[in-house]
């Protein structure tokens, strides 16, 4: 079932990356891009990227052909949220811009709400 809404948004940069590593060779095209959380970091949550199968937990979507997946419950958390991917020399790897973190630390991927 897939949903109309989609929770997260991609900047140009990270569908680049994504698209990038779905064109390797060898890369299992069944599998969905996950975004989502944990408990653990320093601020309590950390983020969720990579890819994944889907579960009967999760709610599908699709941004700009990329094929992702988001537990449903994970939706109050990442609502909103904008994934970057900085190629820099200084700062390299994917950027999480999350409206819902109430606070975050310095690594950019813990949060809490």
């Amino acid at each position: 079932m897939e949903t109309t809404t989609v929770p997260v948004t991609l900047t140009p940069s990270a569908i680049e990356e994504i698209r990038r590593l779905m064109a390797v060779e060898g890369f299992d095209q069944s599998q969905y891009l996950r975004l989502g959380v944990k408990g653990g970091g320093c601020s309590g949550m950390t983020y969720v990227l990579g890819f994944d199968t889907k579960s009967e937990k999760d709610e599908s979507f699709t941004i700009e052909g990329i094929p992702c997946i988001m537990e449903k419950a994970h939706g109050i958390y990442l609502m909103g949220m904008e994934v970057d991917w900085q190629g820099g020399l200084n700062s390299r790897g994917f950027t999480f811009n999350n409206p819902n973190a109430s606070k975050t630390c310095g690594c950019g991927t813990s949060f809490a709400v």
